[in-house]
């Protein structure tokens, strides 16, 4: 497509939590994910595609080529079955109808051309692989998740109630982290772009989305999350100019001050940029 991104890019995102669970593991009991040999927190980077797709889908309001496939209490098959459906997916012979609806989920679902999708159930819109990928996130320093005891002045039901002869007391446990900043790398492929059909406007409606999505993400379980740094590096052609780990190591996080002492601001970091040019490769600080 005429319009699709012609570059690679690769980006390195750096947020950071206060007083809040980031990413809870429903196999832990909901506990902040760490690495068990590091003490490190993770973010998976299903979570961070999650705030990106609630932001399009607020910005977007499910506009025409902007509507979410992955969204809650979506069920996916019916959206294939609609692909399927339309008058350029049905008109095409036997063997076409795949490769039809896999281009039309493309065009109706920024997710889809953008992180791609498995669409090979029910009545098949084939595979997608998307042009942005990212890494799971990584806390810079190790981090200690704390447990809270709770307690709701009500109960749910009557039974309850009985047992403890009126009082109605529930008692609960809530998980955060004190602090940390996490680190998390990405990639654009513009060779994958043009197979989806990932514009120039997709793309900088995705670095909003990085930017932003924590804004609209409030809640009670989260604490305070910010995006507080998003650096790109665009290279001058659909193959790139330089590895990407060379690239990031270009960025460097460290901690400011007493080190002995647990960091709990941003402010206890310092993030640097190695500035020296690179051939083929122009540094974009977004935030």
């Amino acid at each position: 497509m005429a319009n699709t991104i012609q570059n690679r890019y690769d980006f390195v995102l750096l947020f950071d939590v206060k007083d809040g669970n980031p990413n809870g593991d429903p196999d832990a009991g909901n506990l902040p994910r760490i690495d068990p040999e590091t003490g490190n927190g993770l973010v998976t980077d299903v979570c961070i595609k999650r705030k990106v797709r609630n932001y399009v889908q607020l910005v977007k309001n499910d506009t025409n080529g902007f509507e979410i496939f992955i969204k809650e209490k979506a069920i996916l098959n019916n959206f294939i079955a609609q692909a399927h459906d339309k008058e350029e997916v049905k008109s095409k012979e036997k063997g076409e109808k795949t490769e039809a609806a896999r281009q039309y989920m493309c065009k109706r679902f920024y997710d889809v051309r953008t992180f791609g999708a498995v669409m090979a159930v029910g009545m098949n819109a084939g595979q997608v692989r998307g042009p942005v990928q990212l890494t799971f996130s990584r806390s810079v320093d190790q981090i200690v998740p704390l447990e809270h005891t709770i307690t709701r002045m009500a109960v749910t039901t009557e039974a309850e109630a009985e047992k403890q002869s009126g009082d109605n007391r529930t008692m609960g446990r809530k998980f955060t982290v004190p602090y940390a900043l996490y680190r998390c790398h990405g990639f654009v492929s513009a060779s994958l772009a043009g197979q989806t059909g990932f514009s120039e406007g997709d793309l900088n409606l995705f670095w909003d989305a990085l930017t932003n999505m924590f804004e609209h993400d409030h809640s009670a379980a989260r604490g305070q999350m910010a995006t507080r740094g998003l650096i790109v590096f665009k290279h001058d052609s659909a193959l790139g100019s330089a590895p990407s780990h060379v690239l990031f190591d270009r960025i460097k996080v460290n901690r400011v001050g007493n080190a002995d002492k647990p960091a709990r601001e941003f402010s206890d970091y310092v993030v640097t940029m190695d500035e020296n040019p690179v051939q083929g490769v122009v540094i974009e600080k977004k935030v």
